[in-house]
């Protein structure tokens, strides 16, 4: 540890990481001790307790035996100053951290979570005027397959029976500029209490900043998602399936067409199946739209839905934009290995996601940053190229001083400026978004070996194991 004075600027709690740095100008520490305050023997009090969990992210998915281990052996002063921590007699096991996790209040996540969230997207310039737009769409995730879990999140049922792992489905709102994300609405996926990406959207409307355009492909573009996010305040540009259009056009007036392109305008009203599925909607529930049919080149039709009076063309250039949030549900669930969940219950799960979230937010935040020195638009970036130059030249470094911290902090970003996306002209096929990998069969490898232990033969390392002990290797953290 490099020996300085007060003078030199150096932090009150030593050089702490690159996320912790970013988070404490957001969020200060004493305003989440009051939400959630601990005793003074406490070593993992609330503030600390949030930040393992965001490192723990940041880490891709490590264990809490692993985090710990990392901040008693290397970042030590991010703990409180506490008689145990001082005498270094604080135990190197997980059981501390675990129930501190366990104790940190649910809604003290969602509230630290919501606002690192609504603080880097009012950092966002917004999409057109002064409207910000959002891209929603939904995803599955597999659980840690505990009974408490499958009892929330009942897995899939096939022909041969139940499976293993609880699902749980998840909608995701990703502003369009940045890819900034909004702490998400989950819900089962199967079952008898199982939800839909519709019921999930209603909750949704409300997190999004007010006024914000709302984009989503066909599977969203049905009354009950519209009326929910007009109802609070929010414009939509929805695509529509080709019969779902049909019905709608016979309803509506035409009001402009070309060649290749028809306009149409609409007083949308809930068919009896909508009232049906969704029997809370109001007498009254009505929504003024457009329709717009856009020929394409492969000969296909574009049909979309807009609350917003713009042409077709416009409609259609907008939702090109659309196809943003399939990239960024890789960037969350495979480059951050959000699919890598450790935890066994459903309050866990939720704290887990959350900070997920917020680690995910402090890459796209240093993404926008690096886009900004650069002069292009923070998409123009690649989020696996910048989050490998957060992770090298942010997080795994020494201490130094808060005026080197910033030093380092602008070195950094002026590399990540140069992890720009190739050009391909020409190119006729989209971005990769939905890479295929193997899927892991660690669950049932351990339960062969606990039969094998059982019948007194000894445990056979299959290639399969190695396969991931390569793919998930230790990761350094900060080395103060």
């Amino acid at each position: 540890m490099v020996d300085v004075t007060a003078d030199d600027c150096i932090l009150s709690d030593s050089e702490l990481t690159a996320a912790i740095e970013m988070l404490r100008a957001i969020i200060p520490a004493d305003e989440l001790e009051l939400m959630a305050p601990t005793g003074p023997a406490t070593v993992f009090t609330t503030t600390i307790t949030l930040w393992l969990l965001i490192l723990q992210r940041l880490g891709k998915g490590k264990a809490n035996h692993q985090v710990v281990k990392d901040v008693l052996s290397n970042c030590r002063q991010l703990l409180p100053d506490n008689k145990r921590v001082r005498e270094q007699t604080l135990s190197k096991t997980s059981g501390a951290c675990s129930d501190a996790g366990k104790r940190l209040p649910l809604e003290v996540v969602e509230h630290f979570s919501m606002r690192v969230c609504e603080s880097f997207i009012q950092q966002t310039p917004s999409w057109f005027g002064n409207r910000r737009a959002f891209n929603i769409d939904g995803t599955t995730m597999t659980l840690s397959p505990t009974a408490e879990l499958r009892k929330v999140f009942p897995p899939a049922v096939n022909q041969h029976g139940e499976t293993v792992w609880p699902i749980m489905l998840m909608l995701v709102a990703h502003e369009v500029q940045s890819g900034v994300a909004l702490p998400p609405e989950i819900g089962a996926m199967y079952g008898d209490g199982n939800t839909s990406e519709a019921k999930l959207a209603a909750n949704l409307a409300r997190r999004i900043p007010p006024n914000s355009l709302v984009c989503a492909d066909a599977g969203f573009g049905i009354f009950s998602v519209a009326f929910s996010m007009t109802g609070q305040g929010h414009q939509i540009l929805f695509r529509l399936s080709k019969s779902r259009f049909k019905s709608m056009r016979r309803m509506a007036t035409l009001i402009e067409e070309t060649s290749s392109t028809a306009t149409y305008r609409l007083t949308w009203p809930p068919s009896d199946k909508d009232r049906a599925t969704n029997p809370d909607l109001p007498a009254y529930a009505r929504v003024d739209v457009f329709l717009h049919e856009v020929k394409l080149d492969n000969g296909e039709s574009l049909y979309l839905v807009t609350t917003l009076e713009i042409s077709a063309e416009q409609a259609a250039e907008y939702y090109r934009r659309r196809y943003d949030v399939e990239h960024d549900i890789r960037d969350l669930k495979v480059t951050m290995l959000l699919e890598n969940l450790r935890c066994r219950s459903v309050d866990m799960v939720k704290k887990e996601l959350l900070t997920s979230v917020v680690a995910y937010n402090l890459v796209i935040h240093f993404r926008r940053q690096a886009a900004e020195v650069a002069k292009l638009p923070p998409r123009r970036l690649s989020f696996t190229e910048v989050w490998y130059t957060f992770s090298s030249f942010l997080l795994h470094q020494p201490p130094c001083t808060s005026s080197e911290w910033q030093l380092r902090y602008d070195a950094a970003l002026q590399i990540a400026s140069k992890d720009k996306l190739p050009n391909r002209p020409g190119r006729s096929y989209k971005r990769k978004a939905h890479p295929r990998r193997q899927k892991s069969t660690k669950f049932m490898q351990n339960e062969s070996q606990k039969e094998k232990k059982k019948s007194g033969n000894p445990p056979i390392k299959s290639q399969s194991d190695c396969h991931w002990a390569a793919a998930l290797p230790l990761m350094a953290w900060c080395k103060l």
